[in-house]
């Protein structure tokens, strides 16, 4: 899709659409790379990733019984990689979002707990879930 034609597709998006609806979960165990599943990535300055999450809160019932959120949030630092970021903002970090399906254990574990039983049924709602 070209830029022009990208612009105006999200222009054309109806606003607060619940992205979590769509967020396919990773399998249990899964290995290998995770690119091209759902996920978000936002790097840059702690500020803008603060503004991008606060209107990402209806992830947060992907920490639920059935599913859990795989987090990550951390400085951008090239040292470990042997890299130079010319362009990182000041404080730069990075911080990934994916979500993960619980394993059988975790999800007994988690129900007898009753922490998420809330957000697991926003979470069963939000995908169609029926009782």
């Amino acid at each position: 899709m070209r830029k022009k034609e990208a612009l105006q597709s999200w222009a054309d998006l109806n606003p607060g659409a619940d992205p979590l609806q769509y967020m396919a979960p990773i399998p249990y165990k899964a290995k290998g790379s995770t690119y091209g599943a759902c996920g978000v990535r936002i790097d840059g300055n702690p500020q803008f990733i603060d503004a991008v999450l606060s209107n990402l809160k209806t992830l947060l019932d992907g920490e639920n019984n059935v599913t859990r959120l795989g987090l990550s949030r951390n400085p951008v630092d090239g040292e470990g990689l042997k890299k130079r970021f010319d362009n990182k903002a000041r404080n730069a970090e990075v911080c990934y979002i994916r979500l993960h399906m619980r394993g059988n254990e975790g999800q007994i574990a988690a129900a007898i707990m009753h922490e998420h039983d809330t957000a697991t049924q926003r979470y069963a709602d939000s995908i169609g879930a029926v009782e």
